[in-house]
């Protein structure tokens, strides 16, 4: 199998609700460092796994629909909790969405808040 990673950083606003998490429930900024994996058997025709070209344009568009915003605005967290889990979910589909067209095997997304704390999402396509 192979994979093939890229990495974005942006930064993006959000207070947590649902719960009493303290200073979480105030609006609050955090600067995300995400990493993008396609997995795929086998590669194209010229050795390439996809075209990193493609891929790079699909990243800065995703992470322009987030990053400067607050979370709690956006319609993908409608009566959601913005949570590190959630956002990391809701950036998978953006990518599952636009990369539908290559044959890819999984995707990975892993998203870190801070130095310390980061979630990941893997699936299958």
């Amino acid at each position: 199998m192979y994979s093939l990673g890229m990495r974005r950083e942006f930064s993006a606003r959000h207070y947590l609700i649902g719960g009493d998490w303290g200073a979480e429930n105030r609006e609050h900024a955090h600067h995300y460092r995400m990493e993008l994996v396609l997995e795929a058997l086998n590669l194209d025709r010229h050795g390439y796994l996809v075209d990193i070209v493609e891929v790079e344009q699909h990243l800065e568009a995703v992470v322009a629909d987030f990053a400067g915003h607050t979370l709690n605005d956006l319609a993908a967290f409608a009566e959601l909790n913005p949570s590190i889990e959630r956002l990391t979910t809701i950036l998978h589909t953006a990518f599952r969405t636009r990369l539908a067209h290559l044959r890819l095997e999984a995707l990975t997304v892993t998203l870190w808040e801070d130095d310390i704390a980061w979630t990941s999402y893997r699936a299958p396509l």
